[in-house]
């Protein structure tokens, strides 16, 4: 019943949720979804350039962009994007993974032409400053050895999806390897730059209390005068099929082992995203969840449980994260994954589980679509990574549609063997390091 509620709301919502588009002659697309609930705006721009599009030596080139927008262009120098926007009333971030770049403004209305004019000045003119550059390569360097180099989960993962993908660009790390991040060149910056950040490589989204008309007046004004150059390459390269498991150890200084089991799943437009969502729901949601109930509360085989893909481009990897318990090892763990994996496979998910686990997601979508900052951030993402921001409306009603025999059929194909990657931390003591002249 409560699901017949949501999808008669999704539907309503659907018809009431009207979404303006424009492309400006330089290519760049604009969608605007007016809502007068609070006298505020969100802005987002997404740049279809993320670490797929790096290459041997110039790995981590995006996210180091995502550091260098906010360093100064010609009319705002450093340090003051940050500081005029918040001057008037905003808030600013930007994330980088490995299909995309993002950058997200959070405003008044009165500072929207303002908004306008820092964007456009930092995607026509930015500032390529030698000292800046060096500085920013310090900064993300250092990132690197915090994030990764000294952090056991960024580690492994590292290892994980450098172990699983044989010659697909998701291999490597989005925040680069150190030696790539010590040896750009200018040049490599600035052919970065310019194939990433043309207008006809972004789409922007406008969520809140301004008229669709008003948005693209004013792009016409500040960004449609801006060129566009040629668009990152396309990638090409596809991942062989997988023969068989591929294994990974990392030992070193730790307290507690750590496994990661991944397995290959299909891109976003893939017709299987949704039972995975479900099946992911099923798995991992709740304490009630399957894999919760058996690792963490019934066996007390481990302290966490969690899992699941992200939306890409290409296909990915679903990854399932879990920390042993002291007294447990991580073989233990592992088994116990795998037969939880072979219940699904062996017999349907239950129709209590998978109403459950729709109750879940359809909740998420919900909360996600209240706000102005998550309906700009759903209407970009299923415009970039589905091709077409109306698919949003049809999601509760694709989630409906998955049946019990999906999702099995989903486990049976992709969480086998032989499309298998684990990665395993296994502690090493103290002294074993110094034995050996290992590095604390």
């Amino acid at each position: 019943m409560i699901l017949t509620l949501w999808l008669a709301a999704a539907t309503a919502a659907a018809q009431d949720f009207e979404v303006k588009t424009h492309t400006l002659e330089n290519g760049m697309k604009i969608l605007v979804q007016e809502d007068y609930s609070i006298p505020n705006l969100a802005l987002y721009i997404f740049y279809r350039i993320g670490s797929r599009n790096e290459r041997p030596g110039t790995t981590g080139l995006s996210h180091y962009f995502e550091h260098m927008m906010f360093n100064g262009a010609k009319k705002y120098g450093p340090g003051e994007f940050d500081r005029v926007m918040e001057g008037a009333g905003g808030s600013n971030n930007a994330y980088t993974n490995r299909d995309l770049t993002v950058y997200q403004d959070w405003f008044p209305v009165s500072a929207l032409e303002l908004i306008f004019d820092l964007e456009a000045d930092r995607i026509r003119d930015l500032r390529f400053d030698p000292k800046i550059i060096e500085s920013e390569r310090g900064v993300v360097a250092n990132e690197r050895r915090l994030g990764v180099d000294n952090n056991n989960f960024g580690l492994l993962s590292e290892q994980l999806w450098a172990t699983a993908f044989a010659a697909h660009s998701y291999q490597w790390p989005v925040v680069g390897w150190m030696v790539d991040i010590e040896n750009w060149s200018l040049d490599d910056l600035k052919q970065h730059f310019r194939m990433g950040y043309s207008p006809s490589n972004a789409t922007m989204v406008v969520v809140g209390a301004v008229s669709a008309e008003r948005i693209f007046e004013l792009a016409r004004q500040y960004l449609e005068p801006i060129p566009s150059h040629e668009p990152p390459p396309q990638v090409t390269t596809q991942e062989p099929e997988q023969l068989g498991e591929r294994r990974v150890e990392v030992r070193k200084l730790a307290q507690l082992p750590l496994l990661m089991i991944a397995h290959r799943v299909p891109p976003s437009r893939h017709a299987d995203t949704y039972p995975l969502q479900l099946l992911s729901a099923v798995l991992f949601r709740g304490q009630s969840s399957r894999m919760y109930q058996r690792l963490v509360d019934k066996d007390q085989l481990a302290l966490f449980v969690q899992g699941g893909s992200s939306f890409s481009f290409d296909p990915t990897l679903f990854t399932i994260v879990s920390r042993p318990r002291p007294e447990v090892s991580a073989p233990a763990v592992e088994k116990a994954v795998y037969e939880e994996l072979q219940r699904i496979q062996d017999q349907p998910v239950s129709d209590q589980e998978v109403q459950k686990a729709k109750n879940i997601l359809l909740a998420d979508f919900y909360r996600l679509m209240k706000t102005i900052n998550g309906k700009a951030n759903a209407i970009g993402t299923y415009e970039v990574f589905f091709g077409d921001y109306q698919k949003l409306f049809r999601a509760a009603q694709d989630l409906e549609k998955v049946s019990p025999q999906d999702i099995q059929r989903v486990a049976r194909a992709y969480f086998h063997s032989k499309n298998r990657t684990v990665a395993t931390l296994i502690p090493e003591k103290e002294q074993a390091q110094q034995r050996e002249g290992g590095t604390q």
